[in-house]
């Protein structure tokens, strides 16, 4: 029979393990940016939160639902790259878009970095 401390061990090992692959984000392609993009989304469920999307050409891409006064009704999602602190949008092979934000009772523009496949067809920015 195994002492119990080996045990403890084993299963430490095995839930950090687990808690260090879950930290790192799936690499996507292409494809499968445009399949999240394209999907139906609940305004009232996403409203000002931040999902982690998974790792296109190895950057994190996450997907933001800022809401402001008039929620759920105003709030948008914004899909991007989470740029690492060295990074440039352009060093990643993304492109810079602004969008609109809602603040307080108005909106304010933001310049975020967009993966390319969604730049031409829009679908990093929903309302």
């Amino acid at each position: 029979m195994r002492s119990p401390t080996s045990i403890l061990t084993v299963l430490t090992s095995f839930f950090v393990g687990a808690a260090a692959c879950a930290a790192t984000p799936a690499q996507m392609d292409a494809a499968a940016l445009r399949a999240y993009a394209g999907k139906p989304w609940d305004k009232a469920a996403s409203m000002n939160t931040t999902v982690e999307l998974g790792r296109y050409r190895d950057v994190p891409v996450v997907a933001d639902f800022p809401c402001s006064d008039v929620c759920p009704q105003y709030t948008v999602r914004i899909i991007h790259y989470r740029l690492p602190a060295d990074a440039s949008c352009a060093s990643v092979g993304g492109v810079e878009k602004q969008v609109l934000v809602p603040i307080a009772i108005a909106v304010r523009t933001k310049t975020v970095c967009v993966p390319a496949p969604l730049v031409e067809s829009g679908q990093y920015y929903a309302r």
